[in-house]
């Protein structure tokens, strides 16, 4: 009989154990893109990123400028000039056309990749900052409410913004 009660007890406590031990667990939630608005090497990056995107734009300007002039200058001589030296003139045309074309894709991807470079140490130090926090604090998971996968969250979940800025000193 006390082997019974003791195999029942010892029962009890593994099926109530992980039910204990269940509603501990501590969940976080953070909205990624507010942290990222106050980070101030965000405003820095936004700084660099607009003069190298000024700079593009400049260059880019420059060629409209000169295919503006060039076209404006055919079109002024067009009556008077020779079927070699009309072809000649088109096809300088297009290529300048081409090359403006070419220049803008280039100019776009080479800005969103800068764009990468400049935010990707400040995405390192927000993850890096979220994962201590949520180590100090014992979260078991941290869900961003900004990625958008996130359909419900409970008031059981703690918002652990104002930690990670106090982690990162904002």
């Amino acid at each position: 009989m006390k082997n019974a009660l003791n195999l029942i007890l010892f029962s009890a406590l593994l099926i109530a154990g992980p039910v204990l031990n269940a509603q501990t667990l501590k969940f976080g939630h953070i909205n990624s893109s507010e942290l990222l608005s106050i980070m101030p090497e965000r405003e820095a990056a936004q700084r660099q990123l607009q003069r190298e995107a000024r700079s593009l734009g400049e260059e880019l300007e420059k060629l409209q400028v000169e295919y503006n002039n060039k076209l404006q200058n055919y079109i002024e001589a067009q009556d008077t000039l020779s079927n070699v030296v009309r072809q000649l003139r088109e096809r300088e045309l297009r290529e300048l056309q081409t090359r403006i074309q070419e220049f803008q894709a280039g100019a776009q991807e080479d800005l969103q990749m800068r764009e990468m470079e400049l935010i990707q140490p400040i995405f390192e130090k927000i993850e890096k900052a979220i994962s201590e926090v949520a180590r100090e604090r014992g979260y078991i998971y941290v869900f961003d409410i900004d990625a958008n996968s996130i359909l419900y969250f409970s008031d059981d979940s703690e918002d652990v913004l104002p930690f990670v800025r106090e982690k990162l000193g904002l």
